[in-house]
C-alpha cells in the first residue's frame, strides 16, 4: 500500500487523480456556490477544517498549479458580473467581495487536498484516492474477464449441475438414460473449459 504522503511531494502522482472527483464527497460533503461549480477560498477552508490563511498561502505557494486546474480570481467587470448574477441573489447567505474573488472548481478542491499537509480531511481524500487507484490496478492486473468467466462456469458445472444430474439419475428409473445423457455432456463442457483454461495459463508463463 502506497502511503498518501506521495501525493503532497508528486505533481506527477497528483495529476493522474485529480479526475476522481467524487472522492471529495465521499469523504465529506463539500458545498458549492448558487452556481453549482465553484467555491470560495473560505468554504474551501471549511471543508478542510483549517484556517482561510492556510488556505491562501497553500494558494500562493502552489499558484501555478491550481491555476491549471481551474482555480480563477475575479476582478473589475468580471467579479461584478458574478456578484450581479450569482452572489447578490443570495445577500444573507455569502458576503459581497469588493476588490477580488478567488474561485475552485472541484478539481482544484481535490488538487488542494493532495496538498494540504495539516488537515485530516485531506489526508482522508489523499488515503481513498490511493486506494481507488490500487483497487483498479488490481482488477486490471487480474485475470481477463473471459477467463474469469470460463473458469466461474467451469466450478459451477462441476459443483452444481453435475451433482444434481446425479441426484436425478438415482431418483428417476423412467428417465435415467437421457439424464446419464445429458450429465455426461455437461461433464464434458467443464472438461473442454478447465482444459482450455490450463491451456491459456501455458501460453501466459511462455510469454517473454
Amino acid at each position: 500500500m502506497i502511503d498518501e504522503s506521495v501525493l503532497l511531494e508528486s505533481r506527477t502522482l497528483r495529476t493522474s487523480a485529480l479526475d476522481r472527483i467524487e472522492v471529495l464527497d465521499r469523504v465529506k460533503t463539500l458545498s458549492l456556490l448558487p452556481d453549482g461549480l465553484h467555491v470560495t477560498t473560505a468554504m474551501v477552508a471549511t471543508y478542510f477544517g483549517v484556517t482561510v490563511e492556510a488556505v491562501r498561502q497553500l494558494k500562493a505557494r502552489h499558484r501555478q498549479e491550481l491555476t491549471a486546474n481551474g482555480m480563477i480570481t475575479l476582478r473589475g467587470s468580471d467579479l461584478a458580473e458574478f456578484k450581479r448574477d450569482i452572489l447578490s441573489r443570495y445577500p444573507g447567505s455569502y458576503p459581497q467581495p469588493r476588490s477580488s474573488l478567488t474561485l475552485f472548481p472541484r478539481r482544484a478542491v481535490l488538487n488542494i487536498a493532495m496538498l494540504l499537509r495539516d488537515s485530516e480531511v485531506a489526508r482522508r481524500v489523499r488515503t481513498y484516492l490511493l486506494d481507488v487507484e490500487q483497487a483498479s490496478r488490481a482488477e486490471l492486473d487480474g485475470p481477463p474477464l473471459d477467463d474469469r468467466i470460463d473458469q466461474r462456469i467451469a466450478h459451477v458445472l462441476g459443483k452444481t449441475v453435475v451433482p444434481m444430474f446425479n441426484a436425478l439419475i438415482e431418483a428417476s428409473g423412467e428417465h435415467q438414460r437421457e439424464l446419464m445423457a445429458m450429465r455426461d455432456g455437461v461433464g464434458r463442457i467443464e472438461q473442454r473449459l478447465r482444459a482450455h483454461h490450463a491451456r491459456l495459463r501455458r501460453l501466459e508463463y511462455r510469454r517473454p
